[in-house]
């Protein structure tokens, strides 16, 4: 379930003034939030989160909404890296919000030892308020009989750590998750092969393209723009573009607000843009 599809800032941005982030405020734009799946199993009643977003207790309660289980809040969060939208969540874990219990965190050891040595996060180890819990690039972590869910490292600025993206696999079926990635040509990976091989793929899509963040030439911006994702995938069958949804969008990207000319012309040729909400079923319910 997409519990977000917005860069680590969200929409409306903090000290935006311009039209984007205006159509929010004329009430002519819904808030969107930061990005962030859900994985949600209904044979076993379990549910994780895939990075722990600024919006996280919206999102928390719109997963209760749709998926309400009793007991643990989640059965555990994946972390990408740390960069402020994808894990500045994890504070309403803490004694001053939820006070939670062993929460399994997931993520490489370098996210770990970020988490364990710096304040605030450190706090939430000590107390045991979440249980770190470290993984390694391509080895799955298999979460119960039917699903499981597998790191591998994509080139992205590293201040504080590296990066992944997640595959989640469940009978047969797999969706691909990566929100924040360096251009295409920089990973030792082919993108366009990943897409033929998985059935959904929820894809890096701050920026729509060249000269959208006006004064400033884009052209150093590592992110891929959707412009160039797009080109990239354009010989792909129409049934592999239909598995691409982008994701982690700008508040300048014009994608990003539903009837949009970009939206338009994303899905004129044939791909999409994820929506707070929108479910995607793996495998085979029981």
């Amino acid at each position: 379930m997409v519990l977000g599809y917005a860069q680590d800032a969200g929409y409306p941005h903090a000290g935006c003034n311009k039209e984007c982030c205006k159509m929010y405020y004329d009430g002519k734009e819904p808030k969107h939030y930061v990005s962030c799946l859900a994985l949600i199993d209904p044979v076993s009643h379990q549910r994780w989160m895939f990075d722990c977003t600024p919006d996280f207790p919206a999102q928390l309660h719109m997963l209760d909404t749709s998926y309400p289980v009793e007991g643990k809040p989640l059965d555990g969060i994946f972390l990408t890296h740390a960069h402020i939208g994808h894990y500045t969540g994890l504070m309403y874990l803490g004694r001053e919000a939820m006070g939670t219990k062993g929460i399994p965190v997931y993520g490489e050891q370098d996210m770990m030892d970020f988490l364990k040595n710096n304040g605030p996060w450190g706090q939430l180890v000590k107390l045991k308020n979440i249980d770190l819990q470290t993984i390694k690039c391509d080895t799955a972590i298999k979460l119960n009989d039917r699903v499981s869910v597998t790191a591998f490292s994509v080139p992205h600025r590293a201040e504080y750590t590296k990066a992944v993206g997640y595959k989640i696999s469940c009978r047969g079926k797999n969706a691909i998750f990566i929100p924040d990635i360096d251009k295409w040509s920089k990973w030792d990976r082919d993108i366009v092969q990943i897409v033929k091989e998985n059935d959904f793929l929820f894809l890096d899509g701050t920026f729509f393209k060249n000269g959208e963040i006006q004064g400033r030439d884009m052209s150093d911006i590592p992110h891929p723009f959707i412009e160039q994702s797009m080109e990239l995938f354009k010989n792909l069958s129409a049934k592999d573009k239909a598995k691409i949804h982008f994701i982690h969008l700008n508040h300048t990207n014009p994608a990003l607000l539903h009837g949009s000319d970009a939206r338009k012309e994303i899905e004129a040729e044939g791909f999409h843009v994820a929506n707070e909400g929108e479910v995607f079923e793996l495998g085979i319910k029981n």
